[in-house]
C-alpha cells in the first residue's frame, strides 16, 4: 500500500492521545481515516498496536509499538539536525510549566479555612488576575510553539489549537482552561508536553521542578 498514513505519525498520534478511534487518529496529523485504518490493521497484525473493544473502545500502543514510535522520532530527529533546537524550545517550554499548572490549580481550587476548597468563583478581582497570568502564559508560549513547527512539520497546529482555546476562555467560556474531552488549555498544553518528551526521548520524573 501506499504511505498514505506514515508509520510514525500513526503510532505517535495514539501515543498522544493514548487512546482512539481510527478517525481521532487520522483527524491528529490530517490523514485520511481509510488509510489510516488500513495501517493500524497492518500495526495490530505486526503487534505495535491492539484494538480494545467495550463500552470505551480504541486503538492503543503496545509496548513494542510505544518502544518503536520512540526509535522512529529519534531518527526523525537525528535527520533533522535540529536536536538542539528542539531541546532548547523544550526548555523554554519547562520553564513555563510549573507557572501554568499553577494557573489551572489557582482557578479549580481557593485557599479556606481548612485547606484548599474548590474555587466558587465568587471573588472576581481574584479569578481576573488567574486569567491575566494565563494570558501572559499564552503570550510566553507561542513563540516556542511557533519554533517548533518552523523546525519540525508534526508540531505545526500547536499554536492555532492554543489560541482557539485562549480565544474562547477570553470570551467567558472559562471552562476551556482545563476542561477534558475537548481541546482545552491544559489539554493541548498537556499534549505538547508529551509530545516534546516523545520527540527527546526524555520522561517527566527526570525534569527540574
Amino acid at each position: 500500500m501506499t504511505d498514505g498514513a506514515p508509520t510514525l505519525l500513526v503510532l505517535h498520534a495514539l501515543r498522544l492521545r493514548s487512546l482512539a478511534s481510527a478517525d481521532v487518529v487520522a483527524d491528529r496529523f490530517g490523514l485520511s481515516p481509510e488509510s489510516v485504518g488500513d495501517r493500524l490493521v497492518e500495526l495490530e497484525r505486526d503487534g505495535l498496536v491492539a484494538h480494545r473493544s467495550g463500552r470505551v473502545a480504541g486503538w492503543r500502543l503496545t509496548a513494542t509499538g510505544r518502544s518503536v514510535g520512540e526509535e522512529m522520532l529519534a531518527g526523525e530527529l537525528e535527520a533533522s539536525g535540529h536536536r538542539d533546537r528542539v531541546a532548547g524550545d523544550y526548555g523554554r517550554f519547562v520553564e513555563l510549566n510549573a507557572p501554568f499548572l499553577a494557573v489551572c490549580t489557582d482557578w479549580q481550587v481557593v485557599d479556606g479555612e481548612d485547606g484548599p476548597v474548590v474555587n466558587d468563583h465568587s471573588d472576581p478581582e481574584r479569578d481576573a488576575a488567574v486569567l491575566d497570568r494565563l494570558g501572559r502564559l499564552h503570550g510566553a508560549v507561542t513563540p516556542v510553539t511557533d519554533s517548533l513547527a518552523a523546525t519540525l512539520a508534526r508540531f505545526d497546529g500547536y499554536t492555532a489549537r492554543l489560541a482557539a482555546a485562549h480565544g474562547r476562555i477570553s470570551a467567558g467560556e472559562h471552562e476551556w482552561i482545563t476542561a477534558v474531552g475537548v481541546d482545552s488549555y491544559h489539554t493541548v498544553w498537556f499534549e505538547l508536553h508529551e509530545d516534546l518528551l516523545a520527540t527527546l526521548g526524555r520522561e517527566r520524573s527526570g525534569e527540574r521542578t
